[in-house]
């Protein structure tokens, strides 16, 4: 089966793999035990790596290009390669001083690897400010004084996770050094408000005048719910689930060719991540989901726009219902 775009980029260079062996190795030091910690940027990069190969199902002696993984992730190549040389410390992937990173072994097997990353918590003060927001513990306005003697740590270090949450709008900067909390998924009927202006505007892009699916990336995405569907579903974890299922509803947003709805439903899977990811270890994966994502995707491919907006939908009111209402979400509220 011909790769998809995305998969060839990755691969560019081809397969490495020469008679179903892999090349030597250059002479270079790749012990975990030598190396400095990963900083959480690097963290985070090395996380989207292995996430982007699993959902890409690469294979052993795929190449991963810096420059484009740079560009995928959203960030410079620095961190990129701090992260590279540390999963081929951990033996996900090897470097050769000629040509670059390629895969030592098929991503879906790097299974143990993967949990870990997962696992393992995000920014330690990230989290612990979207905590205390979601329990209502930090007012509507906060200074950069008052958060730096509460969580004890200096202005760079918060500000640094203040624009990264501002960037993911639910904070906004106010006149002087305050910032102003936006409207957040924080309660049971938040959660379920959210799935209701979903369910209002994605369908309403499928049926814009001006939608135009990509045929490369359609396929792209078809073949990536398809590994899901089959066998993914029972190897990627929760949270990989959930960004390959932000990247279809998103893909699918910006084929409508309307920049709000595709700013729109960013911005909602922005919220959303920060709710699913304290939930997302308490739910099992759902092959399902992924079978209706190929629904959706068969019949755009069939041009009856109807229907596939009528299956996203279904889909999202389902999720709804499905979810909402589950202990684990909310479990104050239940």
């Amino acid at each position: 089966m011909a790769k998809s775009l995305v998969h060839t980029c990755l691969a560019s260079a081809g397969s490495a793999v020469v008679n179903g062996h892999l090349p030597p190795v250059e002479d270079m030091d790749t012990s975990v035990e030598n190396q400095a910690p990963l900083t959480p940027l690097q963290t985070r990069v090395a996380r989207e790596i292995i996430a982007l190969a699993r959902r890409e199902d690469l294979s052993i002696g795929d190449r991963l290009a810096e420059s484009l993984l740079a560009e995928k992730i959203g960030t410079s190549r620095t961190p990129v390669n701090a992260a590279l040389h540390h999963l081929a410390a951990l033996g996900v992937v090897y470097y050769d001083a000629n040509r670059g990173f390629f895969m030592a072994q098929p991503a879906r097997d790097v299974t143990e690897v993967a949990e870990q990353f997962f696992n393992e918590p995000d920014d330690p003060l990230y989290l612990k400010i979207a905590d205390d927001r979601l329990a209502r513990r930090l007012p509507d306005v906060v200074s950069e004084a008052d958060l730096m003697r509460q969580y004890e740590v200096s202005r760079s270090e918060l500000r640094r996770v203040l624009s990264r949450m501002q960037e993911e709008g639910w904070l906004e900067r106010q006149v002087g050094h305050g910032w102003q909390f936006m409207p957040m998924i924080d309660s049971v009927d938040a959660y379920e408000e959210s799935y209701l202006f979903r369910a209002a505007i994605e369908p309403t892009g499928i049926m814009s005048p001006t939608f135009r699916a990509n045929r490369v990336e359609l396929e792209e995405l078809r073949r990536r719910q398809e590994f899901i569907a089959s066998t993914g579903y029972l190897t990627m974890n929760s949270v990989e689930l959930f960004e390959a299922n932000s990247e279809f509803h998103e893909t699918i947003a910006k084929w409508s060719g309307n920049r709000f709805i595709a700013q729109s439903v960013r911005r909602m899977d922005r919220l959303r991540r920060l709710v699913e990811y304290r939930q997302a270890r308490a739910r099992k994966p759902r092959q399902g989901q992924a079978k209706e994502h190929l629904a959706i995707l068969d019949a755009i491919a069939q041009h009856d726009l109807l229907k596939a907006a009528t299956l996203l939908r279904e889909h999202i009111d389902g999720a709804r219902r499905a979810k909402v209402r589950a202990q684990e979400v909310f479990p104050e509220e239940s």
